[in-house]
């Protein structure tokens, strides 16, 4: 039964809240029906009834009084608008939107004559404390949209368990590599931000560093391929942001969630929320032990002296890792538009890294073995890190006026304690008796970076509203960074080139305004956003210094057409950067691997791309489709490049090709084929051409691939749900090789208990142990292949208590009359 909660306005008297249908009935429905001569017109708007804001993408249905079937459906444009033409005749009206409750109208009749004003329908978020009548309302998983797309972390059950990282390759266009890499659409250069802001989570390691937060954290993950001005530059690809668990509901509510999993994974985390009047607290822990077994591969060969030689290596590796999130805020309500919020975050990481080398020299020709070694890499590493938030938000009389001011500090450091040893072994892996290497790395990294952050927005018409910001980012990184290796007479000795201080000191300015307006079935937005970059990087020993200093400006445009029969278009276009950041322009280089060596490149240069994208979006009565077709030209590609020496030793870097021109069209789809069965779908094909001459003529490329993601949800009898997840990318050529394709499947049981307060859940990721990416790499007088960091199948099974809250969402209860 759908649960009437809404609230009922016109758009001249926005006083009139009206909070269920039953009162719905007595209003004037004659001010909602707008009519032509054979057919009733029936417009709308949907809104938020806390802020006021349209809903886009809401879905609508019409239907016939006397039928329970829909006669028609719609969803909402970007400006929350939706229309219907219609034979004279008594109807209903039912609007649904991810997070909100339901609502469906009283009868209404429709009759011919000319369109009226429209009638804003206020939805009530499910967050909104009621009475003490639980409803469960469930969300969808995926919430399609023509700007983004918002993928519901709860209601994947493969999420169970897992941290955010597990969340990021579930979702559609995203994929992860073994090392922790993170791509959007295959490129990965793609902004990621925790709460809408820059977080340590990302810093100093990327999109790995989310290996450390639990998915039990993750509300929700928003996914834009083509920013406004609004958003900054960095990039080109899109932005990926992860939004924490926080509610404003009166009272207190959470949950807790306790895991175990093979390969060893035990953890717990507690989400907690409680409200009395103008104060809002909210907490969220998880902590977690795990460990993570990997292995890799690599077969390489190289010529010297017109001789081909043959390096075979193979390894394996474990971390254990004790990890601990604490995140804790306050949300003081001056006013229920004018609000301050405090937030703190820490987390601290401890691991120790244990990896296990073997490498056999031979000639290609005879497979004759010249020689075989053995290395170990022992590391403990420390990461403690920490941020403060200081957030004002304060709402003007006149809808959509508002202004927002934030501060925010972020502190990192990581101390890592390495030790290497390397000795040679005979065929049957006996050591020689010849005397071992012993390497000891210390590394100390630090971060310490100030955010300076305002919005403005004012409408200046009824529809059209302007806006305008500033940010100032203030960031300072510094890299201890020494080598010893033990010397004949038991003392240590720094390794040349590597005993050094690394100094990253990045301080970016940016403003920007942006203008839209709606005129019928158009809207539009216009933005341009200004950047001024100053970049210094510094080796304290030696006194390089390396200065960057620049200034961009980067357009926006994004154009909509609300078309009927449920469709809707948008062109956009942006221009976006990617900045070298820390670890390109290091010049140190990884030390674990004997052979394999992964550095930066001090004279790195930015790249920029042109982004053109049209999207569509279909509503259908069960589902919905969303579209689009993608353009990027970027120029100065950063790729890493990797080269091999004449003793086989190997050194990947980051370089500036010229370009790459880029197409893509991707769909994504959500269909409810049955009540009891859900499924969601995307599919991505798309074309690169990389011009890498400048480094190799060789270094030229054409590739088309494509990727495609398959998740069925069915709820059985008994609160029993199922779900399986296929997943499948194909193969693509590299500027300097190729990867292979790889399929893998993830299953899902989840059961709920105890009166639908808590639930069970078993997850088993990558069932059939397929998830090997392989690549292979060719240069001057050089090929390799290499599987790296191959993890094995993982299975967790969570149990999670809500307290106070719905599953899936949260807990929705009816308003008292009075």
């Amino acid at each position: 039964m759908i649960v009437p909660a809404c609230r009922i306005t016109t758009l001249q008297s926005m006083s009139a809240w009206v909070l269920s249908a039953c009162m719905l009935s007595s209003l004037p429905f004659q001010a909602l029906i707008g009519q032509t001569a054979t057919t009733g017109i029936l417009r709308g708007r949907v809104l938020d009834s806390a802020s006021g804001k349209p809903l886009a993408g809401a879905t609508i249905q019409l239907l016939k009084a006397s039928k329970a079937a829909p006669f028609a459906g719609t969803v909402s444009n970007a400006e929350g608008f939706f229309r219907f033409e219609s034979a004279p005749g008594a109807y209903a009206v039912i609007v649904e939107f991810t997070g909100y409750r339901s609502f469906k109208s009283a009868s209404l009749r429709i009759s011919t004559g000319q369109p009226k004003d429209l009638v804003s329908i206020l939805l009530v978020p499910e967050t909104v404390q009621l009475q003490e009548v639980i409803v469960r309302a469930e969300k969808s998983s995926i919430q399609l949209s023509l700007d983004k797309r918002i993928f519901n972390v709860g209601m994947d059950l493969a999420n169970a368990g897992g941290n955010t990282l597990d969340v990021l390759m579930n979702i559609p266009s995203v994929s992860v590599d073994p090392e922790g890499t993170v791509r959007l659409r295959g490129s990965d250069n793609v902004r990621i931000l925790i709460d809408g802001k820059p977080s340590g989570l990302v810093s100093i390691k990327g999109g790995s560093g989310l290996n450390n937060l639990p998915a039990s954290l993750v509300e929700r993950v928003e996914v834009i391929t083509n920013p406004s001005a609004r958003y900054e530059a960095e990039g080109n690809a899109g932005v990926i942001n992860i939004v924490l668990r926080k509610d404003k509901r009166q009272g207190f509510n959470g949950s807790l969630e306790v895991i175990t999993g093979q390969p060893v994974n035990y953890g717990l985390a507690a989400n907690f929320n409680f409200r009395k009047n103008k104060l809002n607290f909210f907490l969220n822990y998880g902590i977690a032990y795990r460990i993570q077994p990997t292995k890799g591969r690599l077969r390489q060969e190289f010529s010297r002296n017109d001789t081909v030689f043959l390096m075979q290596q193979k390894d394996k590796a474990e971390l254990i890792g004790f990890n601990n999130n604490i995140r804790a805020g306050l949300d003081y309500f001056f006013t229920e538009k004018s609000v301050l919020t405090a937030a703190y975050l820490y987390r601290r990481s401890q691991g120790n890294r244990r990896r296990n080398f073997t490498y056999e020299d031979r000639l290609a020709a005879s497979n004759n073995l010249l020689g075989m070694f053995r290395r170990t890499q022992d590391e403990n590493e420390t990461e403690p890190n920490s941020e403060v938030t200081l957030t004002y938000k304060k709402g003007f009389s006149r809808k959509g006026h508002e202004l927002t001011a934030e501060v925010k500090y972020l502190d990192y450091w990581e101390h890592s304690d390495q030790t290497f040893v390397q000795w040679p072994v005979k065929p049957n892996g006996e050591p020689t008796g010849n005397p071992s290497t012993l390497q000891r790395s210390l590394n100390d990294e630090w971060e310490k970076q100030w955010l300076l952050q305002t919005d403005y927005v004012k409408p200046f018409s009824k529809e059209g509203r302007w806006e305008a910001g500033l940010r100032s980012s203030f960031r300072n990184m510094v890299n201890d960074y020494l080598v010893n290796q033990r010397n004949t007479l038991g003392g240590f000795d720094p390794l040349p080139g590597l005993d050094n201080v690394f100094i990253y000191d990045e301080n970016i300015q940016a403003a920007y305004v942006i203008v839209g307006d709606r005129h019928e079935l158009l809207s539009y937005q216009a933005g341009l956003r200004a950047e001024w970059t100053d970049v210094t990087t510094t080796l304290a020993e030696t006194g390089q210094k390396n200065a960057r200093r620049y200034g961009n400006l980067f357009p926006s445009g994004h154009l909509n057409w609300n078309l009927r029969d449920d469709n809707g278009i948008q062109l956009s276009y942006s221009r976006r950067v990617r900045r070298p950041v820390y670890n390109d322009l290091s010049p140190y280089s990884t030390f674990s691997d004997a052979r394999n060596f992964n550095g930066g490149n001090p004279d790195l240069d930015p790249e920029f791309s042109d982004v053109l994208e049209v999207g569509h979006l279909k509503s259908f009565a069960k589902g919905s489709l969303s579209s689009s077709l993608y353009y990027r030209s970027t120029t100065d590609k950063i790729e890493r490049i990797r080269k091999v020496d004449k003793n086989g030793n190997a050194i990947t870097q980051p370089q500036n090709l010229l370009s790459e021109k880029a197409w893509g069209i991707e769909w994504t789809a959500g269909w409810n084929p049955y009540k009891w069965w859900k499924i969601d779908a995307s599919f991505n094909l798309f074309q690169a051409s990389v011009d890498g001459s400048n480094i190799l003529a060789a270094y030229q490329t054409k590739t088309t691939s494509w990727f495609a993601r398959q998740t069925s949800r069915f709820s059985l009898k008994n609160q029993l749900d199922i779900q399986a997840r296929m997943n499948y990318e194909a193969p693509q050529r590299l500027v300097q090789g190729s990867r292979k394709g790889y399929f893998y499947t993830d299953l899902s049981f989840a059961k709920d208990l105890l009166a639908q307060k808590a639930t069970l859940t078993l997850s088993i990721l990558d069932v059939f142990n397929s998830r090997k990416v392989i690549y292979t790499f060719l240069g001057p007088e050089f090929r390799t292949e290499s599987m790296v960091g191959f993890r094995p199948r993982q299975v967790n099974l969570t149990f999670s208590y809500r307290i106070r809250q719905a599953k899936g969402t949260k807990t929705v209860k009816i308003l008292n009359n009075e």
